[in-house]
């Protein structure tokens, strides 16, 4: 598994790597040899750069509404505060908050 400024096939960042107009949105919270935890935070207008991800589990500290692109499509999504996702690969995707509020994920990596 790929972490920090790693690539995959597609040459995409993971979601440390990647960011928002020049910007990191992600910060390490923890890393150690089982699992890597970051605090991904988008103010409203900012969002997450296209980007994949390995498995992983998610949990919105603060949530806010999103325009998410991926394999599917584009979709507008409101996420609540205290919503959790897990997801074995995301190909591919990118994310803007839409919202007026600043939201707040942890994603929780296993290595």
């Amino acid at each position: 598994m790929c972490f920090g400024s790693c690539k995959d096939q597609n040459d995409l960042p993971d979601p440390l790597a990647a960011g928002w107009k020049g910007e990191l949105v992600c910060e390490v919270l923890e890393d150690n040899a089982d699992l890597r935890v970051l605090k991904c935070t988008f103010p409203p207008g900012v969002g997450h750069e296209k980007h994949h991800h390995g498995t992983h589990f998610g949990y919105t500290l603060a949530g806010s509404t999103f325009r998410i692109t991926d394999t599917t499509g584009v979709r507008e999504v409101t996420i609540p505060t205290g919503t959790n996702f897990y997801n074995e690969i995301v190909e591919w995707h990118e994310v803007q908050n839409i919202g007026d509020s600043t939201a707040v994920f942890l994603i929780m990596e296993p290595k």
